[in-house]
């Protein structure tokens, strides 16, 4: 059996290959005609946009993985069908559950690297890639300026003038929060983060006590460590990325990772319904990213195992027909789930529970 499991596996891993690669060319192709423009007024350099595109290739990969794998399985098990293998191993008393077990440990595996991807490396990868294009080919240069954001979890609002992702500086931050006793308003010329807490230079903190006090008491110093203040940076990068992001770009795609939802999570520990539904749908949307390849195994199975050569190309279109209405539904259950018209669990869950129940039901009719 593990001999056969190898040449299995030898077989399905070359087109996966190619096709991963197809995929990565063509679409590399088509977005740089595409963007020539961009990258021109961003005065970058040849090997700047190579870095561009190698930086996007996490992120690419999460949406063109399942796909290149049923291509794959599909031109695989064909191929065994059209030179009558898959007769033959089936007459040797190989069940189909044990003929498919390569492919769905194949799927697990993969389906594992995709969720360490979304989760660990295409986020900041990407982020990367826009700085690199926004920053004229340095990753290290570019601002959001002008950020407003509230931390629920301690009541306070903060502004910043200038805001560096990448080396987590402020310039010209203000932060207010209210105490029992009192009102704080803290400003400073610039902050950064050092030893888990922000460091505050040129500081300036006014004290209102009581809180209707219209006098403050002012503190001024040179250096003011805020230990007071939360806020970390992966917390203040998950508030812009969800700030900047709308219904309609969320029922899209999946755009937050899970370690951006948690800590978005901890500055709004009490948020409204409506951004509520938004992430919950995006944090089982990734859990459930992850079980599409095992999805895909279980529909390409049946159609690709089908014997003859009458039928192969039915099954093969077939097969890519119900893949491409479970991206549409998919789609479909991200809208109704962002929109709160749905539960989250339900919209994120529902494709892959429908289409692994077609894909068994038909594994259950081949002979």
């Amino acid at each position: 059996m593990r001999l056969l499991d190898r040449y299995l596996l030898r077989e399905l891993f070359v087109p996966l290959f190619y096709c991963l690669l197809g995929f990565q060319i063509f679409w590399t192709a088509f977005d740089l005609f595409s963007r020539l423009d961009v990258y021109q007024n961003a005065n970058m350099s040849t090997g700047a946009i190579a870095r561009y595109y190698l930086l996007q290739t996490p992120e690419l990969l999460t949406t063109v993985l399942p796909i290149a794998l049923l291509l794959a399985l599909l031109y695989t098990l064909t191929n065994h069908a059209r030179h009558n293998e898959l007769v033959a191993i089936r007459a040797a008393g190989v069940s189909m559950a044990r003929l498919s077990v390569p492919y769905f440990a194949v799927a697990a595996v993969l389906g594992g690297g995709l969720f360490l991807v979304t989760e660990f490396i295409a986020p900041k990868a990407t982020a990367e890639a826009s700085r690199l294009v926004k920053g004229k080919g340095d990753t290290n240069s570019v601002w959001l300026v002008n950020l407003d954001f509230r931390d629920d979890s301690k009541n306070q609002v903060w502004h910043i003038k200038r805001y560096n992702p990448a080396t987590g500086e402020m310039e010209q931050p203000a932060v207010d929060w209210e105490e029992r006793d009192a009102r704080y308003e803290l400003f400073a010329s610039r902050a950064e983060w050092k030893q888990g807490t922000w460091v505050f230079y040129d500081a300036q903190l006014q004290i209102y006590r009581p809180p209707t006090n219209d006098l403050p008491q002012l503190l001024v110093t040179n250096v003011l460590t805020g230990r007071f203040v939360g806020g970390s940076p992966a917390q203040l990068q998950a508030e812009i990325k969800v700030s900047q992001m709308d219904k309609i770009m969320a029922a899209k795609r999946l755009r937050l990772s899970l370690g951006e939802i948690m800590e978005y999570w901890k500055l709004h520990p009490g948020m409204k319904t409506d951004r509520a539904a938004l992430l919950m749908t995006q944090f089982h949307g990734r859990l459930a990213q992850p079980f599409t390849c095992l999805v895909v195994v279980l529909v390409a199975l049946p159609f690709g195992a089908m014997g003859g050569r009458r039928n192969v190309y039915a099954g093969v279109a077939g097969s890519v027909g119900i893949c491409f209405f479970y991206f549409v539904l998919l789609r479909w259950g991200l809208a109704l789930g962002t929109a709160g018209h749905i539960p989250a669990l339900l919209a994120a869950w529902l494709p892959n529970l429908i289409f692994a129940g077609v894909g068994l039901a038909m594994l259950r009719k081949v002979p």
